[in-house]
């Protein structure tokens, strides 16, 4: 019941402010292109692959994430109506997880899908490696929550800080210095994806290792998320 209430309210939070826009603005220009690029562009050869990874996986995906994982905690930190949670014998654990698990389930309904859905747009006939973007999305969407979530909790520019990690570390420097991709969630994600993939696909950093760094990252997110939120006083929160 609890559960329940926070995930209603979470949801309440996210949608109920204008940048929850965004959260259907940013898929619908993925799709929107993809459908664009269907009926203007004669050779396609790799295009599918190339919008799923440089535009999907690397700027979409990302700030969907970013907007999720966010407005999940963020808004009711800023307002002070996180008090009312607080004040109420619950674990801060299921708070974090239930918000992030909300969080989760918008990536993944409005950033994942919209990832696999372009690549069938843009080939029909590829049914796997659009799949398999979907499931390397799907992890690097986990690995984003637990990250903004934790970024929401620890300071209140999360969304500036977040902004830039996702606009110059993700879609910039994880895409095209050689250095910062080991470093990358995308890259990560991206030998998941090459494992399943029935075309050629590059990442930086091999699958066991991949797999290693997403699940670390993940589970140093929540814990930082819950133990910062532990510290949190009411007084504070307010």
């Amino acid at each position: 019941m609890v559960v329940r209430t926070i995930a209603r309210l979470t949801l309440a939070t996210l949608f109920g402010h204008r940048r929850g826009l965004l959260l259907y603005v940013l898929p619908a220009v993925l799709i929107g292109l993809s459908l664009l690029l269907t009926f203007t562009v004669d050779d396609k050869g790799d295009l599918a692959k190339a919008i799923m990874q440089q535009f999907g996986l690397a700027v979409i995906l990302p700030l969907v994430a970013l907007i999720a994982a966010t407005g999940a905690i963020s808004s009711e930190i800023d307002d002070g109506s996180i008090v009312y949670l607080l004040s109420k014998p619950i674990n801060r654990s299921t708070i974090i997880l239930t918000k992030a698990l909300v969080a989760l389930g918008v990536i993944f309904g409005l950033g994942v899908v919209p990832i696999v859905v372009s690549g069938l747009v843009l080939d029909p006939g590829d049914v796997q490696t659009a799949l398999a973007f979907g499931v390397g999305a799907l992890a690097a969407g986990i690995a984003y929550t637990a990250i903004f979530v934790a970024l929401s909790v620890m300071s209140g520019n999360a969304v500036t800080i977040g902004l830039f990690y996702s606009l110059l570390w993700e879609s910039l420097m994880g895409q095209y210095v050689d250095g910062a991709k080991v470093l990358s969630i995308q890259q990560w994600s991206l030998a998941l994806t090459r494992q399943l993939a029935d075309v050629p696909v590059d990442a930086a950093v091999k699958l066991p290792l991949a797999t290693l760094l997403l699940l670390a990252v993940t589970l140093a997110g929540l814990g930082l998320a819950i133990s910062r939120l532990r510290s949190l006083t009411l007084s504070s929160a307010e």
